[in-house]
């Protein structure tokens, strides 16, 4: 996932594509594999919550202050 978030980083801000520069291309077997597992691991944050039933909850804990005595 962050080989991802920094090929479009950098894709995005210059243009330049890190996954098709490392493999000489971005539809060379390598590049297509990269992004291949970078699609899983995205799918897999997305779904892994969902199975393990624990849902996308966002919760703020806050620290309780100790009274002074």
């Amino acid at each position: 996932m962050l080989l991802g978030a920094i090929n479009w980083g950098l894709y995005g801000i210059w243009n330049f594509n890190l996954v098709g520069w490392i493999f000489q291309g971005p539809r060379t077997v390598g590049s297509v594999i990269v992004y291949i597992i970078i699609a899983v691991a995205a799918l897999w944050l997305i779904i892994s919550p969902i199975i393990t039933g624990r849902g996308l909850l966002l919760s703020m804990h806050r620290r309780e202050e100790q009274p002074e005595n």
